[in-house]
């Protein structure tokens, strides 16, 4: 999914603007205001910030004008409710934001299908499950029904469990007048967290403040594993001057980190 390459809701990504710490906090300040164009440029400003989100849920299967409005709710909720007083990145406050809004989009329009076929012989097992209760005053085995209804055990189990009613990983388990905590909100990923991947997007940020060969350096050097030696005889200067100019590129990255 080429995010910055394409049009999203009639929006040309490649040309959405990148505004700075300065020119954000400019802008709230003309929106607290009243200045409606303030809130405009505020959003359009921060559009990357959305396509940067959704790009972690696209392989869901939905539609990515669909994410993309849905970021955009998100994103205008942050705006509404984020406190400047507090001294916080606006994306760091943005950012779980526009993720809890597509939740609940993905939580609200999430459906399991089950076949008619299974449906039918999981029916049919509830049935000669009530009959044998009462015929015998005890719960049956699976074994049991299977042999009533002349099936193998297993295609009873399963479709039995096909039409059991799941957990949602977006079934809210606490709600306190906010965002409701959701069970996803609850399963550990050391792969994939919210924190990890925050800081991806802010790495990412600072990386374009660079010059080419700065990032060339930082990214031979931490992304590739390369030494300081082998990169200085890659791009032709000493390893000096890349120690120098990496020194100096991370020092950099750290005012936008």
């Amino acid at each position: 999914m080429h995010t910055n390459k394409v049009e999203i809701c009639g929006v040309n990504t490649s040309q959405l603007p990148v505004l700075t710490n300065e020119e954000m906090k400019e802008l709230f300040s003309r929106m607290h205001a009243g200045d409606n164009s303030a809130r405009e440029e505020f959003i359009q400003g921060n559009l990357r910030l959305v396509l940067s989100v959704i790009q972690r849920f696209n392989n869901r299967g939905e539609h990515i004008d669909d994410l993309f409005q849905v970021g955009c709710i998100g994103l205008i909720k942050a705006i509404d409710n984020f406190d400047t007083s507090h001294n916080v990145r606006f994306s760091t406050y943005a950012v779980p934001m526009i993720i809890g809004e597509i939740r609940r989009y993905l939580r609200d329009n999430n459906s399991i299908r089950v076949s008619r076929s299974l449906r039918d012989i999981a029916y049919k097992a509830l049935q000669v499950r009530d009959q044998l209760i009462n015929k015998h005053s005890k719960e049956p085995t699976v074994s049991e029904i299977a042999k009533e209804l002349d099936m193998p055990r297993e295609e009873v189990v399963f479709a039995l469990d096909a039409i059991q009613d799941p957990i949602s990983l977006f079934e809210p388990i606490y709600h306190d007048g906010g965002d409701a905590i959701f069970v996803m909100d609850q399963v550990s990923d050391e792969k994939n967290q919210d924190d990890s991947w925050l800081d991806g997007i802010a790495l990412k940020e600072a990386m374009k403040k660079l010059n080419d060969r700065e990032k060339l350096i930082l990214t031979l050097r931490f992304f590739d594993g390369r030494t300081q030696m082998e990169v200085a005889e890659e791009i032709g200067i000493s390893q000096a001057q890349v120690s120098r100019l990496e020194k100096n590129a991370l020092n950099h990255m750290r005012k936008y980190i």
